[in-house]
């Protein structure tokens, strides 16, 4: 059965949505994220079909159903997570994290016996910043951005906001979304294109971390800085990604089928 997968971007839409910030319900989120990846079938008038053969987790399910998801637990943020493209996160991994290598960023669930959505943002986040970073950065560049972590008002910037701003400098980075930066211009006037690249992306990073209200000159540079390598988080995770599927070909396929 087909997957129903979603870019960062559209899981930040859906993190919006669930947390009441967006004009949309959750449901018609999903809605428009599977019509805009289902076009010929909706041409065609495949779109039961289509829909039949794809494979719905069951919080997507939940949302169908009319459930509002204020907090969630461990396993539906796992849920969440499996559905990004070239994610790895597990819920393992993500109870290691609030009960150790991240715990005072977390404390108690904050909904009950749940956790907020800003909460399962930040976990979004440690799964793609562990690509790049190790823990011990993280943490550092989490007391930068989110100070007292029992005091949601102290942040420079929201969780949720981060996730969805390098989600959507990633994709306009990305313009074709194949996983490899789209950038014209490369060697442009004798400038090596790794500067170029560096720059736009440095450029990008600044014009987000304008757009976030509240925030002095001085708090605007580690914001920046953060977006930057986050973006490029994101980049390495579709190159682990491409690695451990060519790694599992060779290593399942018969060697003269390669």
């Amino acid at each position: 059965m087909e997957s129903f997968t979603l870019t960062r971007k559209e899981m930040a839409c859906l993190l919006h949505a669930l947390d009441g910030r967006s004009g949309q319900k959750p449901l018609q989120v999903l809605q428009d994220i599977w019509a805009r990846t289902h076009r010929r079938d909706l041409e065609h008038g495949t779109i039961l079909p289509a829909f039949l053969s794809t494979a719905l987790p069951p919080i997507v399910e939940k949302l169908i159903k009319g459930n509002e998801l204020k907090g969630l637990s461990l396993h539906e943020i796992a849920l969440l997570g499996g559905m990004i493209e070239y994610s790895n996160l597990s819920l393992t991994s993500m109870q290691n994290w609030v009960k150790r290598d991240f715990k005072r960023f977390f404390g108690s669930p904050k909904i009950g016996k749940k956790y907020s959505l800003n909460q399962a943002a930040m976990l979004l986040i440690i799964d793609d910043l562990k690509s790049n970073l190790d823990f011990e950065s993280i943490r550092k560049l989490f007391d930068i951005l989110f100070n007292d972590p029992n005091d949601d008002s102290d942040d420079l910037v929201e969780p949720i906001e981060l996730f969805g701003a390098y989600s959507s400098m990633f994709e306009e980075l990305d313009a074709n979304n194949d996983g490899l930066f789209d950038i014209t211009g490369h060697g442009r006037g004798g400038e090596r294109g790794d500067l170029l690249t560096e720059n736009i992306i440095v450029e990008a990073a600044s014009n987000y971390a304008k757009r976030i209200p509240g925030l002095t000159e001085k708090e605007r540079v580690p914001i920046r800085n953060i977006l930057f390598v986050a973006v490029l988080a994101v980049q390495t995770t579709y190159f682990l990604s491409l690695s451990r599927r060519y790694c599992n070909a060779t290593l399942f396929l018969p060697h003269k089928s390669l």
